[in-house]
């Protein structure tokens, strides 16, 4: 199991990384475009299990949320389309990355990923702000 978190807002991942398994918060400036991953604070009972059973956690920066929001929105034919805001696009985001860039290697071997890899992942949002969704898809809106 793998956890993604928003890059400037990151606790879970500073807190794996601490491996004391103290609680981390992250504070002032947290410039996303992944609202719904921006809490810098853990939710302290979450923490207590996450810490002990999670294999990776990922901070990923906006490109990672739009790639996944992208490649949800047109899928290869035959798959079905997922409408996926960008909190809920940054694990897919991030699995097709590590997938696709021969740099994260030794992270697929790792997560034992490889093309027989069976994956479960949950988009926690939809087009929350359809606005900002449309101008991600239609327009290549980067920040």
């Amino acid at each position: 199991m793998y956890v993604v978190e928003a890059e400037p807002a990151a606790c879970l991942y500073k807190g794996a990384v601490a491996g004391d398994g103290e609680i981390r918060t992250c504070d002032g400036e947290m410039p996303t475009i992944m609202a719904g991953l921006c809490c810098g604070e853990p939710n302290i009972t979450s923490w207590d299990i996450l810490k002990n059973h999670v294999t990776a956690f990922l901070a990923v920066d906006d490109s990672i949320a739009r790639k996944g929001m992208r490649m949800l929105n047109a899928p290869l034919k035959g798959d079905p389309q997922v409408i996926s805001g960008e909190s809920g696009a940054a694990a897919f985001g991030a699995l097709a990355t590590i997938m696709q860039d021969d740099s994260y290697a030794q992270l697929r071997e790792a997560l034992k990923l490889d093309k027989n890899s069976r994956v479960l992942l949950f988009s926690t949002e939809g087009d929350t702000d359809p606005i900002r969704w449309r101008n991600i898809i239609w327009n290549g809106l980067e920040k």
